[in-house]
Order: C-alpha cells, then sequence, then structure tokens
C-alpha cells in the first residue's frame, strides 16, 4: 500500500475516540482503517454488529 493512500485512509482513535486522518496514532489505538470518514465514526458500532452476529453463530 502506498503512503498516500494510507495517509488518505481513516481511522478511529479508541483511546481518545476521534475520527483521524491517516495513522496519527500508534497502531494498538486505532481501528481501521476505513474509506470514509462517516465509516470510521461508526467503528465502535459495526464492532458491536459483528459481536452480535458472530453470538448468534456460535
Amino acid at each position: 500500500m502506498t503512503d498516500d493512500r494510507i495517509e488518505s485512509q481513516w481511522w478511529f482513535n479508541d483511546k481518545t475516540r476521534q475520527v483521524e486522518q491517516g495513522p496519527q496514532s500508534p497502531s494498538r489505538d486505532r481501528i481501521g482503517p476505513f474509506a470514509t470518514r462517516e465509516e470510521a465514526e461508526h467503528a465502535l458500532d459495526r464492532i458491536a454488529q459483528n459481536n452480535e452476529k458472530w453470538d448468534e453463530e456460535s
């Protein structure tokens, strides 16, 4: 992946609860990458939905 592409992606910082463009924070604090800011804003919702789905499947 090129640096330009990484810098254009969006991340949700689980520590600060903020959306960031490009990998600004340590990887341990980031969720992503996401293609859009809106997707990154809803990162925790997506995780919760996936957890529910996986719980139902097991």
